[in-house]
């Protein structure tokens, strides 16, 4: 399985890294970090060093308490120098957009961004299907509802008795509005939404049943990176100090069919998941070489 995108192609035959990149003064984890291009520039050399296959930058925060949407010319701003600066330091690296407005994605990609990471999916720009088509650009659909004051909330948090069905409901009309409007399959990932108009036991059941997501035939993305619900199971408080919970949520998901992840922890996500990968490769193997000594 591969994912093409705008600069080329990601083959997905090995767990594959998004480096979370947030030029936002209030994301719920590391807002007011980046204060500097040079700083956000630091940031993307050590995610890369790392082991990050690709660089996903966002400028408009969707926090769980108190998101407020930034203007256009706002999010441009914050994102365009570190596009550009991303992709004049590390060519050969990818570099997904994290916004839900065509205006910005568009100028986005044209500043060399490949990817578009719309967690809307492609719900609040009628936009955005042609900028991504017009660029062939590689597309996230991830499953949320409401806007960005309040898709990361409870306000709609509401589900039937088999909240993975209406995921996968809502994820599969995503997808028939982006191959309408002319998306290449192959560009397309799906998430699903891991914390995103979900209480903790949606999220839960949304990763242990991600086979039934995987099942819509397209790559799966996961962005579990230190969200609340890891916070409700371990009583880690302090989102940054859940690195432990956020590996263990990637691994079972990886087990479950997703093969990427995006992640602020680039470092020991890395380390566990492509243990966690070799692991799962040479169990076939082990399972032969057993047969053929007990024959």
């Amino acid at each position: 399985m591969i994912w093409r995108h705008a600069t080329g192609v990601i083959e997905l035959n090995t767990p594959r890294i998004l480096g979370i990149v947030n030029v936002t003064p209030d994301s719920f984890s590391d807002g007011g970090r980046l204060a500097t291009l040079d700083d956000a520039r630091r940031l993307i050399d050590r995610l890369v060093e790392e082991g990050a296959d690709a660089i996903d930058i966002g400028g408009e925060s969707t926090r769980p308490q108190g998101a407020e949407p930034v203007a256009t010319a706002e999010e441009l701003r914050r994102v365009i120098p570190v596009i550009d600066a991303a992709r004049r330091d590390h060519p050969r690296i990818p570099v997904s957009v994290d916004t839900v407005k065509a205006s910005v994605a568009e100028a986005a990609l044209d500043a060399g961004a490949s990817i578009v990471n719309d967690v809307s999916g492609f719900r609040l720009d009628p936009r955005m299907p042609e900028v991504c088509v017009a660029a062939r650009a590689g597309v996230v659909l991830m499953h949320s509802r409401g806007d960005v004051a309040d898709m990361a909330t409870f306000v709609h948090a509401k589900y039937s008795d088999d909240v993975v069905a209406d995921i996968v409901r809502e994820l599969a009309t995503q997808i028939d509005r982006a191959s309408e409007a002319g998306v290449d399959r192959e560009c397309l990932v799906v998430d699903p939404g891991i914390g995103f108009s979900k209480r903790a036991e949606h999220s839960l059941a949304a990763l242990a049943q991600l086979d039934r997501i995987s099942a819509l035939g397209l790559p799966v993305l996961i962005g579990v990176s230190r969200k609340r619900f890891i916070g409700t199971i371990t009583g880690v408080d302090a989102p940054a100090a859940r690195v432990g919970g956020t590996i263990g949520a990637n691994v079972a998901a990886l087990d479950r069919g997703a093969r990427l992840f995006r992640v602020h922890d680039v470092k020991p996500n890395r380390h566990a998941l492509d243990v966690a990968w070799s692991i799962a490769m040479a169990a076939p193997r082990t399972r032969a070489a057993a047969r053929a000594v007990t024959a």
